[in-house]
């Protein structure tokens, strides 16, 4: 999640620990504590596919975080006069530490919880950036500084309207992943890989993705449609050219489950991560070859392209088909304006 919600999330955690003895100085504490994890993004890998598989690795493993809020906890004591117990403090860090991982690993991305394992977690619930996780949270925390006799109070509010807002999230997942498993049944697509996503800032409309070969189809699904059934477009997803892969490009296949798209651009071979992001704005494209004077491929360290703009008017669009109207297709554009295949009964 971005970095105002881990900071509003460790704060009220840090409030709600704290109980009577919290104070401004505490939430100030649980939030830098919330955003702490991600400062492995200052980390580099020397290539930007490994600064983006291992992120959210170390600095995200709950056995990694135990064992520093420990750390961390007793060097407080130590050096910093504090009214907490030892335990006390040390279940305030780790409780601020570890929720930040937890959320993440309701995204999309892939958090690593468990390192060293190589085990990723990625419920796919919820969009990076959600207000209706955030504002509450950040209501509670203004509030509580306002009335500081019911900040913990205030804080374990908030906390409750979010994490029921995340169980509707999966709720919500649930229900999009019945609705494509009935459709995909009996079909050619049966077993193929699916990925399921929330559109940006909501959950009422989410994106599927199904891998099939050379060509992945593509559809939206909003809870808000009066029909069911989901109009897939076909996109081409393409082939590696070269006979060997490198390794970088296995670490994203592993890391992306195979959700990837080649492409050709000029003299460039591009693979793109297809789980993040929408239409044109996918924002991890890399450049893994490039083509020779003598038409041959050559691969290279991985080099990461500029994300695209997001364009004004796929806006008005994205709102409408979040609202139901089943006209917009994949590609935020209305059905009769499009000529890209379609498929409404694979």
């Amino acid at each position: 999640m971005d970095s105002i919600t881990q900071a509003a999330l460790g704060a009220a955690v840090a409030g709600l620990v704290a109980g009577k003895k919290c104070s401004p100085k505490v939430l100030l504490a649980g939030a830098a504590l919330g955003t702490l994890p991600d400062l492995d993004v200052l980390v580099s890998y020397g290539d930007p596919v490994s600064d983006m598989v291992k992120h959210r690795g170390f600095s995200h493993s709950i056995l990694v975080l135990l064992l520093f809020s420990f750390l961390l906890a007793w060097c407080w004591q130590k050096w910093r006069a504090t009214t907490f117990s030892f335990n006390q403090l040390w279940f305030l860090v780790a409780a601020c530490l570890i929720t930040h991982p937890l959320l993440d690993s309701f995204t999309s991305y892939g958090t690593q919880l468990l390192w060293p394992l190589s085990v990723s977690v990625a419920v796919s619930s919820i969009f990076i950036i959600d207000p209706l996780y955030t504002v509450p949270l950040l209501v509670v925390v203004a509030a509580s500084l306002l009335w500081r006799r019911k900040m913990a109070r205030l804080c374990g509010i908030g906390l409750a309207i979010s994490s029921l807002y995340l169980l509707w999230s999966v709720i919500a997942l649930n229900v999009i992943e019945d609705r494509v498993q009935s459709q995909l049944a009996d079909t050619p697509m049966a077993g193929k890989p699916v990925f399921i996503t929330p559109t940006p800032v909501n959950t009422l409309l989410w994106r599927v993705v199904v891998l099939d070969g050379d060509t992945y189809w593509e559809g939206l699904t909003s809870l808000l449609d009066d029909e069911v059934t989901i109009d897939f477009i076909a996109k081409e997803r393409g082939q590696w050219k070269l006979e060997e892969k490198p390794q970088h490009l296995v670490m994203l296949e592993d890391f992306t489950r195979q959700f990837v798209k080649y492409e050709q651009v000029g003299n460039s071979l591009t693979v793109t991560d297809l789980r993040l992001g929408m239409v044109d704005y996918l924002p991890f494209q890399f450049v893994f070859a490039t083509l020779e004077g003598d038409g041959t491929w050559s691969s290279a360290l991985p080099v990461q392209l500029e994300s695209p703009n997001v364009r004004p008017k796929h806006l008005p669009a994205l709102w409408l088909r979040l609202l139901g109207n089943q006209n917009i297709d994949a590609n935020l554009c209305h059905a009769k304006e499009c000529s890209k295949p379609s498929k409404s009964d694979v």
